[in-house]
């Protein structure tokens, strides 16, 4: 039974595509270190996009880091609320997106689009993620 459960962790470990920080290649250790020297213990992920990513906290604010395996940094993303959009955003949404139900705000720093925001609706039954930038132009 023992070997069972052992074999079911390992199972789940895997097919969640959680990997410890330990697993975690030193590139991407040493890259994460040199963009957030402060924070020491993030907690790694593999996504489904092959990125090791870093949950974190920063001034009690929750942020996801996407980092390819030669650490090269990709982008950082934080949820936000609405409210917290650039106006020029909310504006945008108000007047082509209002119908629509949001089910995500992301503020995203990324590393050849700069700063913008994914805000994902749910449009003719599909969730949809739109991108803007801070003047509320989309990009995507």
């Amino acid at each position: 039974m023992k070997n069972l459960f052992i074999l079911l962790a390992v199972f789940l470990t895997i097919s969640c595509g959680n990997i410890s920080t330990a697993q975690a290649p030193d590139a991407v250790k040493e890259a994460f270190q040199k963009k957030y020297p402060n924070e020491n213990d993030p907690d790694w992920h593999q996504d489904k996009n092959g990125y090791y990513e870093a949950n974190f906290k920063k001034d009690g604010e929750h942020f996801r880091a996407d980092y390819k395996e030669d650490g090269s940094w990709v982008e950082t993303e934080s949820s936000i609320k609405k409210k917290d959009l650039p106006k020029a955003v909310r504006d945008r949404i108000k007047k082509e997106y209002d119908d629509y139900k949001i089910y995500e705000i992301e503020k995203v720093d990324h590393h050849s689009k700069g700063r913008f925001y994914d805000v994902e609706f749910k449009i003719d039954g599909k969730k949809k993620d739109i991108e803007f930038n801070e003047q509320g132009e989309k990009i995507n």
